[in-house]
């Protein structure tokens, strides 16, 4: 096998066709200031919904990357008490939820600190609050020590392994991690923010420093410096989120670009691409925003009722399958027929119909507006 990049002589030393991703870095560019400058003519409510909608997604999906199902509800109850934003129902967290929110508010909202090692520590530690991943004890808070062999990503059945990469070895990792922060740290270059993100996530990965979490460790960093590009600690997109979508490209481009050679043009473009794509999925995340907006706009003096705000917040936001009497019944902790007499009213006021498909239970759904 060819060595890995971290192996030649020339390492770190990266280049790039400027002429190949320039067209693409202008667009992203204008597409970031289309996003900000459409938030910042919107007011300050408006503009924490959005934060929370997006930090929230971005928790989820850098989670989801790594296999991790987190529950939504106790990320947003989280990223609002971390953020000083009131949410109504708001609900305690899980402390493995509480340490990633921790890492990413930490990381956009002080994007212009210094990161150092200690810093980078203190995510780990929060990442992993009991000193496992999953069954296994790892080396929190400090980085890995190879005790067990070197550090591998690994596909495929017992006896049949395909190893994708190789990170350095241990004892690599401090002079590794010292020119990796000096870089980042260097405030003096002229590089675009948006390339030191995409250089600084492949750089990252590669050094592969923690024994686990190295992934989100990356993706947070990504998003700091994308702040720094933005100029505000106020997240309108979700890279994470679109890395999600594309994560098969993701481990395919990373794979290709750590066993070739330095020029790493396709993983900027790769990289570039997925930031384009997100702005423009930002869209989707204010337009929900907006229409949450109008909705109680429209309806908040009509519904008094608590059990009635809670549920129709949870069909505006992320709600999971159908809604019926009995799913109201069991979230608001009444009776079903107290549950039906909610969803009644609601029907007679124009706000929730039953769904036109038949089957065993009757659902509802809400009335869109205009």
């Amino acid at each position: 096998m060819k060595p890995y990049i971290h192996q030649k002589k020339e390492w770190p030393h990266f280049k790039w066709d400027s002429n190949s991703i320039v067209t693409l870095l202008g667009k992203v560019r204008n597409q970031q200031g289309k996003i900000i400058g459409k938030m910042e003519s919107m007011g300050f409510d408006l503009q924490s919904e959005a934060v929370l909608e997006t930090i929230t997604i971005d928790v989820i999906k850098s989670t989801e990357i790594e296999g991790e199902i987190l529950n939504p509800e106790q990320v947003r109850s989280s990223v609002a008490r971390r953020l000083g934003f009131y949410i109504e129902n708001e609900i305690p967290s899980e402390r493995n939820i509480d340490g990633v929110v921790d890492m990413l508010v930490d990381a956009t909202q002080n994007f212009n600190l210094k990161l150092t090692k200690e810093r980078l520590f203190d995510w780990h530690s929060a990442l992993f609050p009991t000193g496992r991943s999953g069954m296994y004890k790892i080396v929190v808070g400090g980085w890995r020590e190879d005790t067990t062999g070197p550090m591998q990503v690994i596909s495929g059945a017992m006896g049949k392994e395909k190893v994708h990469f190789e990170a350095p070895k241990s004892d690599l990792i401090d002079a590794e991690m010292k020119q990796f922060l000096d870089w980042y740290n260097n405030i003096k270059q002229t590089l675009d923010p948006v390339l030191k993100a995409a250089i600084s996530h492949l750089w990252f990965i590669t050094i592969h420093p923690f024994e686990d979490g190295n992934g989100r460790i990356a993706r947070a960093l990504t998003d700091q410096l994308l702040a720094r590009a933005d100029g505000i600690p106020q997240r309108y997109y979700s890279m994470s989120s679109q890395i999600r979508v594309e994560r098969k490209q993701y481990y395919n481009t990373l794979e290709k670009t750590q066993q070739g050679s330095l020029e790493i043009t396709d993983w900027l473009v790769w990289f570039l691409q997925c930031l384009l794509n997100s702005l423009e999925a930002s869209n989707i995340i204010l337009e929900k925003v907006l229409y949450k907006h109008k909705f109680w706009n429209t309806h908040g003096v009509a519904i008094q009722n608590e059990r009635q705000k809670v549920m129709l917040n949870k069909l505006l936001d992320n709600f999971e399958g159908k809604l019926t009497s009995s799913k109201w019944a069991k979230m608001t902790k009444c009776s079903n027929d107290t549950a039906l007499r909610d969803i009644q009213d609601l029907i007679k006021k124009g706000i929730l119909k039953k769904e036109l498909a038949g089957g065993r239970s009757t659902n509802y759904e809400l009335i869109i507006l205009d």
